[in-house]
């Protein structure tokens, strides 16, 4: 099945809610925090939340800063590398974001590989495993899969699904990682943890979450402090 290029414009607005401050956004980008404040400086990525003072990232800053990372730098591709992009075509691959729809952020089980993937010439595409590019057919290696697990920077989380059982929503308790089926975030149940350092009292606060989304919650929370 091949997939196909999106050129929409109806739902982008979904993917602007969140609220993330520059070591928050860097944590779930993957991307180093310096170069999400350096990138900020040079109107590269803009924070669309909050552009001054304290510099505030919406979830779509998120793809941006993945999108930008991962086309500045060589990527492998079969036998040879593929060079860093130029800054305009990467500028361009951030005008391809804005006009994309992304509406894939329901509560339900959610699969890896995800359909957003971005070519090594930054175009954006909604497909099912795999896209074609520009210049015939692509496979994965040639692709960013925007909302899956990010490893070039640090090691950001999957943006849809960073556990089992929790869920990041763009407009659902400002675009955090959550408990599925509920607005308690992930942020919250670690800031419980770290005052009591015991599971089972976390557990008794939180007695509508299994033993199991408790300790992902606080997994998730240690990995993105790291």
């Amino acid at each position: 099945m091949t997939g196909y290029r999106v050129d929409l414009n109806g739902r982008f607005r979904a993917a602007l809610a969140g609220c993330y401050d520059a070591r928050r956004a860097a944590a779930l980008s993957g991307v180093p925090v310096s170069t999400v404040y350096y990138w900020a400086r040079k109107d590269v990525v803009v924070p669309t939340v909050s552009p001054t003072r304290q510099k505030l990232w919406s979830y779509a800053d998120l793809l941006a800063l993945r999108i930008v990372y991962w086309l500045r730098h060589p990527k492998p591709l079969r036998d040879s590398v593929v060079p860093a992009s130029p800054m305009p075509q990467v500028r361009e691959a951030l005008d391809e974001l804005e006009r994309c729809g992304l509406d894939i952020w329901a509560e339900e089980p959610h699969q890896s590989g995800t359909p957003l993937l971005v070519n090594i010439d930054g175009r954006v595409y909604l497909g099912d495993g795999w896209a074609a590019g520009t210049h015939g057919q692509l496979s994965l290696v040639s692709m960013l899969d925007l909302l899956g697990p990010f490893g070039m920077g640090g090691h950001g989380p999957d943006l849809v699904r960073p556990r089992p059982s929790i869920r990041i929503v763009p407009g659902k308790v400002s675009g955090e990682p959550h408990l599925v089926g509920s607005r308690i975030t992930t942020k919250s149940v670690a800031a419980v943890y770290r005052r009591f350092g015991d599971l089972r009292r976390v557990e008794a606060l939180y007695p509508h979450a299994t033993p199991e989304t408790i300790e992902q919650a606080i997994d998730l929370e240690t990995a993105l402090a790291a």
